[in-house]
């Protein structure tokens, strides 16, 4: 009968667990190389991610500012020369505020203006209160159907932007003609006491709308206060 030195057996079933060791030690750096993967596979794309996010912020920042940028240019236009030309024109002539004034300033080719609201709605909001606006004033909430006027500004490379404005409330103020700035006069510099308010005959709530042709998501849109 055979028998087997117990030593054999003890050898054996160290081979054998040590064996087992290494396949469990490989198992678990494996375990640990796919975790690294997969943490490093998420933080690029996260990275990617935001990247991308940063440049569309940036490219409708840009578009706001130049939509931003033309609007101002009509405005700055309309409260300076438009509004001061159309207020003397509407005192002799109501019924042609707007296109003579168009003709007066001599436009140049690179800004087209044209007229939405009537002459005679245009003279009323300028020298009268909101209440006393003539029946043909739109009373629709759409700037681009009820506005006063439209501005259509050329750009170097790409389509022209349409500015629309409109004058949504008059206020009438004073009537004293011969007052001066409060700005560099205290009390103690007049002589005889008493300040006159400087004049502002009129008071106007301007609403602003400028967008890109062919693109209204490049759009934007500003509320003026604006004291003639």
């Amino acid at each position: 009968m055979e028998t087997t030195h117990p030593c054999t057996k003890t050898k054996g079933f160290l081979i054998v667990n040590l064996d087992k060791a290494k396949i469990g030690k490989k198992g678990v750096a494996i375990v640990l190389v796919l975790m690294i993967i997969l943490i490093s596979s998420l933080m690029i794309g996260m990275v990617l991610y935001f990247s991308g996010k940063g440049t569309e912020i940036s490219l409708i920042d840009k578009k706001y500012k130049t939509a931003k940028d033309a609007s101002y240019g009509a405005v700055d236009f309309f409260l300076k020369d438009f509004i001061p030309t159309s207020i003397s024109i509407a005192t002799a002539t109501p019924s042609s505020s707007i296109i003579s004034s168009l003709n007066s300033l001599n436009l140049t080719t690179s800004t087209a203006i044209s007229k939405i609201a009537t002459d005679t709605c245009f003279s009323s909001k300028l020298l009268s209160s909101t209440s006393s606006w003539h029946g043909t004033c739109s009373a629709s909430s759409d700037i681009k159907t009820s506005g006063d006027i439209k501005f259509s500004l050329k750009a170097e490379s790409s389509t022209p932007f349409d500015v629309y404005i409109r004058i949504t409330d008059t206020i009438q103020g004073n009537s004293n003609t011969g007052g001066v700035m409060l700005e560099g006069t205290g009390v103690a510099e007049s002589s005889s006491g008493i300040i006159t308010p400087q004049h502002f005959p009129y008071t106007y709530s301007i609403d602003v709308q400028g967008e890109r042709q062919l693109s209204p998501s490049e759009r934007v849109q500003l509320e003026v206060l604006y004291a003639y």
